[in-house]
């Protein structure tokens, strides 16, 4: 009887391991997929448990962002480097994330400045995202 070689066995496990059970680090997120996942969504963020923004996700990579305090800001996105860098009216200086898909959410780290800030998707936060109208003043 012919025996069969050792590794045989052990690429299999291996195979069964990584297409199974065991979980990897999620790779970021490439343009394509981001707006694959994002176009024409409203995507509510929390940080620490805490509400932290939203975002609405246009045609053409336009974006609108806001803190849930009334204000929004009107902007873009584009890939750079592997990550997902916006631009918004009010600051012309890229703010690039490295956005993964995890759980079924997404979660997105701040690359300008790492280790800073790392915001999730929110599930449900029954709540719209108000954007006032510009300050009127006399």
């Amino acid at each position: 009887m012919r025996k069969r070689p050792l590794f045989i066995p052990v690429i299999a496990a291996l195979s069964a391991m990584l297409s199974g059970g065991m979980a990897l680090a999620a790779e970021p997120m490439d343009g394509r997929t981001f707006d694959e996942y994002t176009r024409g969504k409203t995507l509510f963020y929390g940080q620490n448990g805490e509400k932290y923004g939203a975002e609405v996700y246009l045609d053409d990579r336009r974006v609108k962002w806001s803190f849930l305090d009334g204000k929004c800001k009107e902007g873009f996105w584009y890939e750079e480097a592997g990550q997902i860098c916006f631009v918004y009216e009010d600051n012309p200086t890229p703010q690039c994330w490295a956005f993964t898909k995890e759980d079924g959410r997404l979660s997105a780290r701040f690359e300008n400045l790492p280790g800073a800030t790392e915001l999730y998707e929110a599930e449900d936060v029954n709540e719209e995202m108000i954007c006032l109208g510009p300050d009127v003043g006399v």
